[in-house]
């Protein structure tokens, strides 16, 4: 008699010790989430502290992406090659390392070289958690509502970065951002290993460092140029950048065609269910962040909240997200996924524009309320559009898809500052009134933001601070007012390519 084939050690869980090793899985996506929203509550003790140039500024928060951005997609086909659950306890491991050397840096360039290292991995756990969820929970219905769970981490850590952030800095050092990275990762790496099964690709094609530079010199210096273009305008180095980002993605993608063994299966792309898929995943973080970057200040600089109150406004939206990534795991028994991503684009679209229509008289209720809308039409698009991406894909190549999921959300997040913050700034400066007694170094602070204008009112005397405030606020406003009416264009477009792509069949 044969014997009988090997199970699979995913179809050896139990239903109980899938969940338990699906919530171990959303540690580090919460972590980075939360990462990404608090380390902007930490810059002025930051600059305070290290006393970091302009530019080393900005290199503390940009070089995380970059090298995130540009490490996705290899980090995702490595982990289908060695093993997802190694890969992540690997990244889990350096990542909690290098965040506790971030937090008593001594220097700027010091805490730079470390948040390179947090991206580098970063990028090793952001693939290998959707990955992992995609061979644990092989029933569709589970998988939908494991994926709804992983998308409420994000969009929950995004929104709880402003509690937790302002919570710490209260009552610690800058470097306390950085440190909460070790008890998070903790569990992961005590019961990661107990509780997370192995999986892998059982024919992995050969290792092709080309495809990895090649991945590299598209996603990063893309990254670059769409931060470069937005803070300082159309200058040599960033449209030189973008064409080497073009002529690299464009030798990836011949690459990956004429290959047997593709690094990433670029002919997925044909196929108008993923690609719509990718574009809503992407167009609804989005569309998160970018309402996240205006409305965070709006509520600390306009209506004068702390940090840890603002982040609390926000919790009934992260609520409503949460709530929303479940449902559609049961509407879609009878609603197509293709009408529930499309509705949950409306919801976005309907959100900006309540804030577009209310513009200067809106009260904080009603960021309140449209934060609530998108937080729905986030949840729904986030789950279904992640689920599609991944099931388009065999199991085996899970690893690349996430990493498609997860360069869609990272340059979402990239562009929804980018684009809209952007945007946003430079209406402020055009509407800025500033008075006449300024120095030329405070003139130059205020008109750039609101929380410069605030900060330099706060070392002034009322009669100049009073007009200086009410003028930038109003400027601040005119700029929400700008950025919410393209948001909500943006979004009814995201909808109407969801309603075309993802309806045809798979």
């Amino acid at each position: 008699m044969l014997p009988a084939p090997a199970t699979p050690a995913t179809d050896r869980l139990g239903t109980g010790a899938r969940w338990w090793a699906l919530a171990v899985l959303t540690l580090p996506v919460l972590l980075i989430a939360i990462d990404n929203t608090v380390l902007s509550f930490a810059l002025p003790a930051i600059s305070e502290a290290l006393a970091p140039s302009g530019q080393q500024l900005l290199w503390i928060v940009d070089i995380y992406s970059l090298v995130l951005a540009g490490l996705l997609v290899p980090m995702g086909s490595l982990g289908d090659r060695l093993g997802r659950r190694r890969l992540l306890l690997i990244g889990a491991t350096g990542f909690a390392v290098v965040s506790a050397l971030a937090a008593f840096s001594p220097d700027a360039s010091t805490l730079i070289a470390a948040r390179a290292l947090m991206g580098f991995f970063g990028a090793m756990l952001m693939p290998a958690t959707l990955s992992l969820i995609r061979n644990i929970f092989t029933e569709p219905a589970q998988r939908r509502t494991a994926i709804a769970i992983w998308a409420a981490a994000f969009s929950g850590g995004a929104a709880l970065g402003p509690i937790v952030g302002g919570f710490l800095l209260e009552h610690f050092a800058w470097g306390s951002v950085f440190l909460m990275a070790v008890p998070v990762m903790l569990p992961l790496l005590l019961l990661g290993p107990v509780l997370i099964p192995e999986s892998k690709d059982p024919e992995p094609g050969p290792v092709d460092p080309i495809s990895v530079l090649l991945v590299l010199a598209t996603m990063t210096p893309l990254v670059y140029a769409i931060k470069t273009v937005t803070d300082s305008g159309l200058a040599l180095a960033p449209v030189l950048c973008a064409l080497v980002a073009v002529v690299a993605g464009v030798a990836f993608v011949r690459r990956q065609l004429a290959r047997s063994h593709p690094m990433l299966d670029v002919t997925l792309f044909t196929r108008p269910v993923f690609t719509g898929a990718v574009l809503a995943n992407l167009l609804s973080v989005f569309s998160l962040v970018g309402f996240l970057y205006f409305v965070s200040q709006h509520l600390q600089l306009v209506s004068g909240r702390t940090p840890m109150q603002a982040g609390w406004v926000l919790v009934p939206g992260l609520v409503v997200t949460i709530i929303a990534g479940l449902l559609v795991v049961r509407l879609v028994r009878h609603v197509s996924p293709a009408t529930v991503i499309t509705g949950g684009l409306v919801l976005n679209a309907l959100a900006f524009t309540m804030v577009a229509v209310t513009g200067t008289w809106g009260s904080d209720l009603l960021l309140l309320i449209a934060f609530a809308l998108l937080g729905a039409g986030v949840g729904a698009a986030e789950t279904l559009s992640n689920d599609l991406i991944l099931s388009a894909v065999p199991a085996r190549k899970a690893g690349a898809a996430s990493a498609i999921s997860e360069t869609a959300y990272e340059t979402g997040a990239v562009l929804g500052t980018a684009v809209l913050g952007s945007l946003l700034n430079a209406a402020y400066s055009r509407h800025v009134q500033l008075p006449a007694e300024l120095t030329d170094s405070q003139r130059a602070s205020a008109s750039e933001t609101l929380g410069g204008a605030t900060a330099v009112a706060g070392d002034l005397p009322s009669t100049i601070a009073e007009p200086l405030l009410a003028s930038a606020r109003s400027a601040f406003d005119s700029g929400v007012l700008l950025t919410s009416g393209i948001g909500a264009v943006l979004m009814v477009i995201a909808a109407i390519i969801a309603h075309r792509t993802l309806r045809q069949d798979a």
